[in-house]
């Protein structure tokens, strides 16, 4: 039996290597999503820590802010545009479908009547 030595290409082993070091890369993968009156919010993802993105989120949303972090998620707000300084309601799930429908259904939970998407963000992962 006769082993044949097979060149690889030159494009291949780069190929090859690029892709073992994209796996060796740190994972940016943290958010942060901060929640407001009257609609206020702000959003931070891909941060290589929780404690930065929750501080980049806080430092975006207007008034006094409460941060929630998303890691490998996505987070929602939703505001009753009825009243945007009333109900409202958000959610941090693992898809973005989840997370919108999840804060639509808190908001009228909380009496809002017509609400709607204000804000929505993903990590890199979620």
């Amino acid at each position: 039996m006769k082993f044949f030595k097979t060149a690889r290409p030159p494009a291949m082993v780069a190929l090859a290597l690029f892709f073992a070091l994209a796996g060796s890369a740190p994972s940016w993968a943290a958010g942060a999503f901060a929640i407001g009156k009257c609609g206020a919010y702000g959003q931070a993802y891909d941060y290589a820590g929780e404690a930065d993105a929750r501080a980049a989120a806080l430092k975006q949303c207007k008034g006094e802010c409460t941060a929630v972090t998303m890691k490998r998620a996505c987070a929602a707000l939703s505001v009753d545009m009825t009243n945007p300084c009333g109900a409202h309601g958000y959610a941090v799930k693992s898809h973005i479908s989840s997370s919108l429908n999840a804060a639509t259904r808190k908001c009228y939970e909380y009496g809002g009547k017509e609400c709607v998407i204000r804000a929505w963000a993903c990590d890199a992962k979620g």
